[in-house]
């Protein structure tokens, strides 16, 4: 008669173990794709952080906003402009990028975390100085105002975890003469998670994880360290996009972050099920020494 409602006490008493294993820990959210266009897997995704942050788990949320960037830059009539995949930033567009991910993006995240019922905090890395870059020159050619993280402030982070907060930050950092300058939110998440250092470091992506056939879903890889990932490198298994992305991860784990998750954010309760399910979904990337 109640075999519906086992069934979900079962589910909160399986994720138990994982609940003690995890509490007080930090857990770096890298917030993107199909999450942050698409309103019903936004909701989703920002109710499975509210779940982490109500059992102790303590989140912070990094986010992009390229297509919104995009959008807003042919509303104004600003051309686009993008060399080797990075955009060019020149002040223009850097005043447009900063209006929409400090603001626009980064104030309706807060919003929809108070109105589940979590309070939050939007950041950038303008504040307290939190996130220093240099100028970024990728083979020594100027793109304008692309930032490269060169350090991470953790107080002003610690303090708002300390209170309660969840903090939701944007990816706008200064560099030491105090000009402003857009960074790759992965860089950011990444550095952050280094900084704090996290128990978890999460992607939310459109890809089921990293997939030997990326035309193939069930040929997700669970598990990835330094030396599979230069063998799926050396043989163009991962290509594209990924390379910098699972360069990210293996930086991270081997830099004071324990574990590093690959989701497909569009899956509903992927986040959940990843951090408080013995298999998970996605790809782990872990150092190679770990058993």
């Amino acid at each position: 008669m109640f075999q519906k409602e086992i069934d979900q006490a079962q589910v909160l008493v399986n994720a138990l173990s994982y609940i003690h294993e995890f509490r007080n820990d930090v857990v770096v959210i890298k917030y993107g794709g199909s999450a942050m266009t698409n309103e019903v897997i936004k909701q989703s995704v920002l109710k499975d952080i509210a779940v982490l942050k109500s059992v102790g788990i303590r989140p912070i949320i990094v986010h992009g906003g390229g297509n919104d960037i995009n959008g807003w830059l042919q509303k104004v009539g600003i051309e686009k402009n993008f060399k080797n995949g990075v955009r060019v930033t020149d002040q223009e567009t850097l005043e447009v990028a900063e209006m929409v991910l400090s603001g626009k993006i980064n104030k309706n995240l807060v919003q929809s975390m108070e109105r589940i019922g979590t309070h939050a905090i939007g950041l950038s890395g303008k504040d307290g100085s939190m996130i220093t870059v240099s100028k970024y020159m990728p083979e020594q050619e100027d793109i304008g105002f692309v930032g490269k993280i060169e350090s991470v402030d953790s107080t002003l982070l610690e303090i708002l975890l300390e209170k309660g907060y969840t903090p939701i930050v944007s990816t706008i950092g200064l560099d030491k003469k105090y000009h402003a300058y857009n960074i790759n939110a992965d860089d950011v998440a990444t550095a952050i998670a280094r900084a704090m250092k996290a128990s978890k470091l999460v992607f939310l992506t459109d890809t089921e994880g990293v997939m030997e056939d990326p035309t193939d879903s069930s040929t997700v890889i669970s598990e990835i360290d330094r030396d599979l990932a230069k063998e799926l490198f050396d043989k163009g298994i991962i290509t594209g996009g990924m390379i910098p992305k699972v360069n990210n991860c293996l930086e991270a784990v081997e830099n004071d972050v324990a574990r590093v998750h690959i989701l497909d954010g569009r899956l509903e309760h992927s986040l959940l099920i990843e951090i408080f399910t013995k298999n998970g979904v996605g790809t782990v990337i872990r150092k190679k020494e770990e058993q």
